[in-house]
């Protein structure tokens, strides 16, 4: 309990004081050096803030990317800020980038925009670092769609060690997931129809488990078991499709909605699975 109070206090100092500090310390001699709102493109939602850690290692770093939810035309990356920094405590010599992307509208589709997006940060990343990272994607409902859309099929290659995602609708045709309230707006204004192939619907286009083979990256995902936006039947669906292909996978269920997942103590049953989940891709 004690250790749970200072955690806090800690963050609540770093969130008064983010704004002036280029340097911050999470206790244990953990220090990383932050960048905020640094600009990756002339749209003014292409920002991100870049996390490098301050002690020096010898090798290459991987890199998780933070993608936000928010129905992908809402959200902020500063709603996943605090969960970046305890990833950050668990994770010190790992570098982290928390980005914003182009929204959707009725007048501006949501892909291949948002995974343009995610395409133009790590272009940023490989001219930041003189390399090419490996890229662990990490995101939460919409964000984790995208994460595994753009694993499975925008950039379906080894760059991408491995995608966690967190309440993230994998089959946007599910019965259940055709629940959500904002679903005629998938359907119409989600995908740009002059990307889509011949005979694909938008739907499917934009389903990850359109798009896995025997190559996918490996995937953790998270999903609540009264979840009303995107439902439980979501997690066997993946699941099921990993397995056919052979895909390593791990999933977990916790108890709670949509949004509890970033609760105790589901937040931090997830960052322990997925250290051990990275250990277990590590030694194959």
């Amino acid at each position: 309990m004690k250790k749970s109070l200072v955690f806090i206090t800690f963050f609540i100092f770093f969130l008064l004081t983010a704004c002036k500090e280029s340097k911050i310390s999470l206790g244990h001699n953990v220090y990383f050096n932050k960048e905020e709102n640094i600009h990756y493109g002339n749209n003014p939602d292409q920002v991100m803030d870049l996390y490098i850690p301050d002690k020096k290692l010898i090798g290459e770093r991987e890199v998780f990317i933070i993608i936000h939810g928010g129905g992908w035309r809402g959200g902020n990356k500063s709603q996943l800020t605090f969960f970046t920094l305890s990833m950050m405590q668990r994770f010190p010599d790992h570098i982290f980038m928390n980005m914003n992307y182009r929204l959707a509208s009725a007048t501006q589709y949501g892909i291949p925009n948002q995974t343009d997006d995610i395409t133009k940060v790590t272009e940023f990343l490989k001219e930041r670092l003189s390399y090419s990272p490996k890229l662990i994607l990490l995101g939460n409902s919409a964000g984790g769609h995208l994460s595994m859309l753009y694993g499975y099929y925008f950039h379906a290659d080894k760059e991408v060690k491995a995608v966690i995602n967190i309440v993230g609708p994998a089959d946007l045709s599910d019965t259940g997931f055709k629940n959500y309230e904002e679903y005629s707006f998938v359907e119409k204004h989600l995908v740009d129809p002059k990307i889509l192939p011949t005979a694909t619907s938008p739907v499917n286009f934009a389903s990850p488990i359109h798009w896995i083979t025997s190559a996918s990256a490996s995937t953790l995902s998270y999903y609540g078991t009264t979840d009303r936006v995107v439902p439980l039947s979501q997690k066997k669906i993946l699941d099921s499709i990993l397995s056919k292909n052979n895909v390593i996978h791990e999933s977990y269920e916790f108890k709670g909605g949509h949004l509890d997942w970033d609760k105790r103590p589901n937040n931090t049953f997830l960052i322990d699975k997925i250290e051990t989940f990275l250990k277990h891709i590590d030694k194959k």
